[in-house]
């Protein structure tokens, strides 16, 4: 059936308003789980330094002749640790037009691509300091600092792959993991893991993995079988909550973590220190035409309080 001649209609109509909606949509994650976890602390100096205490080794041969006189044993020194403070940045740009005109969803344009480049300043954070593979960098004149990652810090209690796999040389933020052959992630290597945190006297309560290995523990014993609730027509396949010998443990799933790495932490020995009102800058530039420029800065470094009470299972398979 055709329109009826001479009806104007909105296909020949040039004066009809937009229909914009005022919402904008967002599906982009913003969650940091590694840096909202860690506790947060004021560094005074670009080398921010920290110090770990061991008690003496156990003497199972301590017994001593009554009324004998007092022999004085070795005194354990502290060992003093650091990182650096590494500058990370993201810089908003609006023009003068931009700034004036009306517009959908949002009142201030400035205003809002700040907020848009500080939830993304934030996500960069997170992965540098447990999704990357990065030491210490002392930097200079032309090469930016770097703050030591996760990776770089857990030595003692792991469980790798096979072939090149190899853990830092030394757990002081010096050097990086070497990856070797991805073998499948299993409760049998967390549990070693587990035991050996244990043993150096940690008490880990996270369990931080990617999508894939968040999906292959809940394949672990105890919840090997998805269990139906016929009422509530709910079906149960995750496990958030790990109850091990040695403690009960949170899964946390996170987009910044590498696929290939499962870190077992102790949350209270890892803590983000920022230099002097350095925390979350957001500071105007200088006008250089009709433009608006402003930059979003952040100057931080991982303080890793004893290694020695986390420990990571590395190498796991991704796909």
């Amino acid at each position: 059936m055709a329109m009826p001649s001479n009806t104007f209609a909105t296909y020949e109509a040039v004066g009809n308003r937009e229909d914009l909606s005022d919402e904008i949509f967002r599906i982009d994650p913003t969650d940091t789980p590694f840096f909202t976890m860690c506790a947060k602390v004021k560094a005074s100096a670009v080398n921010h330094e920290w110090q770990t205490q061991a008690l003496d080794s156990r003497d199972t041969a301590n017994a001593v002749l009554e009324g004998d006189d007092a022999t004085t044993d070795t005194t354990v020194p502290t060992v003093r640790l650091g990182n650096i403070c590494q500058i990370s940045d993201k810089v908003a740009r609006v023009s003068g037009t931009q700034q004036a005109v009306e517009h959908a969803g949002r009142g201030d344009e400035m205003g809002y691509q700040k907020m848009l480049k500080g939830l993304a300043l934030k996500l960069d954070i997170d992965a540098i300091l447990c999704g990357t593979n990065q030491a210490k960098l002392v930097g200079d004149d032309a090469t930016a600092r770097k703050t030591a990652s996760v990776l770089s810090w857990l030595k003692t209690n792991t469980s790798r792959g096979t072939g090149t796999a190899a853990d830092p040389a030394a757990a002081n933020g010096t050097g990086t993991r070497t990856d070797g052959t991805q073998v499948a992630f299993t409760e049998a290597r967390l549990k070693t893991v587990l035991q050996s945190c244990w043993t150096n006297g940690g008490k880990p309560n996270v369990i931080m993995c990617g999508g894939f290995n968040k999906q292959q523990f809940s394949t672990f014993t105890g919840r090997s079988t998805p269990m139906e609730d016929a009422r509530s027509k709910k079906i149960v396949a995750s496990v958030d909550v790990y109850e091990s010998d040695f403690g009960v443990l949170k899964v946390a799933p996170s987009r910044q973590v590498r696929p290939r790495d499962v870190l077992v932490l102790q949350d209270d020995m890892w803590a983000v220190a920022h230099l002097n009102s350095r925390k979350m800058l957001a500071v105007p530039l200088a006008k250089t035409g009709d433009s608006e420029r402003a930059q979003l800065l952040s100057e931080y470094a991982l303080e890793a309080r004893n290694e020695k009470a986390s420990g990571g299972v590395f190498d796991n398979t991704a796909a």
